[in-house]
């Protein structure tokens, strides 16, 4: 689902991946519980370990919620506020850009202070832009941290997979309830509620997650922490990463409204800083590890086809869900001119299939090699993208709108269960927050740029046909997105043969 930046149990059963030679080999997953200090389970009640989950599936119900609202509520809200076109996708994108960019930073953060975080809320108005990236800091903060959270609290067995389950399941789980309610609240008493309504569920779980979530172990005086930051965290590193991102997306963003303001000094610069964080980031890895000084991603790791494959194969296949998923409720409301809540019941389909994805995912990965799962369900995906793509606005829903939906999923549900275990099976036990970060960040720069291009696209076609008429001219801007993402797509499943043809299955359970 377009929310899906989720957390996958961590348990210490060996997975196969492939190294960098190309051979199968079995490790296991993570460290036993006395291996680093996040793995110590705490002393809680029963009811202490409830809140918990309760606290932190709160958190990503919430937030998926807001998604859901963006999604369907973004014409009126567009509206409402008087955004300027260079603005009008921002309130959905901006979000994963801010998550994106500050993830390697707050996964890092986490593995040496601990996890514990609270998180705010999100208002309404005209800084709905900046708010909702200031949402994505407080997302990146919480994703870097719910695994630790758990496995802090929670001994290995049927309680921890319970809690992770109810993790994993929040999110597709919000992002329906956000649908289905925004599109009432939109034809309604207005979205405003919405923030409301979450900023106050937010806003309890604050609360309550001061009382519930573990302590982390002390960690001195202030100028230990501040050493200990120091000595651990691969600063530089981080802002390089985190700049080449943030850059590279806003500069997309710049020339979505004018593809002729590439032209223009600030867009050439705000593209050669990205393009040349790049090649420092990797001198700066190269440098790091020769010193035996932290490396936020080694060199050595891209390397690993497996790895490098999937980090490409996350970015894309979230790319497409969530323009899929947001330009599908345009199509519905723009070009069909349905109401909100009408689009979100067309939508609603693929957030069942997801939440169906959620839980029989996990059966099935262990008995099905990698490269077959990750090129089946990406070929899938193309289909919706495609059918959307041929659709027309006269035709039923039935006739191919609604396949598109219930295909829209299957890539990101089975390629993050996949995904996650084949990167935090590349990062040492004592970084697997930051390999969470990894897997989160190129998620959410995925959704960022996939969103950028996806409006570069549309506006440059929808301008091309400005002879038409502006309901016609808006659909050819819809479906050259719509095929742009089947590209996408295709690129995916192609990726995805090359990088993975040579691992085996994972997830297996040891003997």
């Amino acid at each position: 689902m377009a929310t899906r930046t989720e957390t996958l149990l961590l348990e210490a059963v060996p997975v196969i991946t492939q190294t960098v030679n190309g051979s199968a080999t079995e490790t296991p997953s993570t460290a036993n519980d006395n291996d680093t200090p996040s793995n110590t389970v705490q002393q809680a009640s029963r009811l202490q370990r409830a809140i918990v989950t309760l606290q932190l599936a709160g958190v990503d119900f919430a937030c998926s919620a807001t998604n859901g609202l963006i999604v369907v509520g973004l014409p009126q809200m567009t509206a409402d506020l008087n955004l300027p076109p260079s603005l009008a996708f921002w309130p959905s994108s901006v979000q994963g850009l801010a998550t994106a960019s500050t993830l390697l930073l707050a996964g890092a953060l986490a593995d040496v202070l601990g996890p514990r975080l609270a998180c705010g809320f999100v208002q309404y108005g005209k800084e709905l832009v900046a708010l909702r990236a200031l949402q994505g800091v407080a997302l990146a903060l919480h994703l870097s941290s719910s695994v630790a959270l758990v496995t802090r609290i929670l001994p290995r067995g049927r309680g921890r997979n319970l809690s992770f389950a109810c993790l994993g399941l929040s999110q597709p789980l919000g992002f329906s309830f956000g649908l289905v309610l925004g599109g009432v609240l939109v034809e309604t008493i207005g979205w405003r509620s919405g923030w409301y309504l979450y900023g106050g569920i937010n806003l309890v779980l604050s609360a309550v997650g001061f009382w519930s979530l573990p302590e982390s172990e002390p960690l001195g005086t202030f100028q230990n922490v501040i050493c200990s930051t120091a000595a651990k965290v691969d600063w530089l590193g981080t802002l390089l990463a985190s700049a080449s991102m943030a850059l590279l997306s806003y500069f997309l963003a710049v020339i979505s409204t004018d593809v002729y303001r590439i032209r223009e000094p600030t867009s050439i610069v705000l593209l050669c800083l990205s393009l040349t964080c790049l090649p420092l980031f990797v001198i700066w890895m190269h440098r790091q590890v020769q010193r035996g000084k932290p490396a936020l991603i080694p060199n050595s790791f891209w390397g690993n086809p497996s790895f490098t494959s999937i980090c490409i194969t996350i970015a894309l296949s979230y790319a497409v869900i969530n323009s899929l998923e947001l330009f599908a409720s345009l199509f519905f409301q723009e070009i069909q001119h349905l109401s909100a809540l009408s689009a979100a019941v067309r939508i609603l389909p693929s957030v069942v299939i997801g939440v169906v994805l959620n839980f029989t995912t996990g059966l099935v990965v262990h008995k099905i090699p990698a490269i077959w799962l990750i090129v089946i369900t990406s070929a899938l995906t193309s289909i919706s993208a495609l059918l959307m793509a041929l659709t027309n606005p006269q035709w039923p829903y039935w006739t191919s709108a609604f396949f598109a939906q219930i295909l829209m999923p299957f890539s990101v549900d089975v390629l993050f269960t996949v995904g996650l275990i084949i990167i935090t099976e590349v990062f040492p036990d004592d970084k697997q927050a930051v390999a969470g970060s990894v897997f989160n960040a190129a998620s959410q720069f995925g959704n960022a740029m996939g969103l950028a291009i996806m409006q570069v696209v549309s506006t440059l076609v929808t301008r091309q046909n400005k002879g038409t008429k502006p309901t016609e001219a808006l659909l050819e801007g819809y479906r050259a997105s719509f095929w742009t993402m089947f590209a996408f797509m295709l690129a995916c499943a192609f990726i995805g043969a090359v990088g993975l043809r040579k691992a085996a299955k994972v997830g297996l359970k040891q003997e």
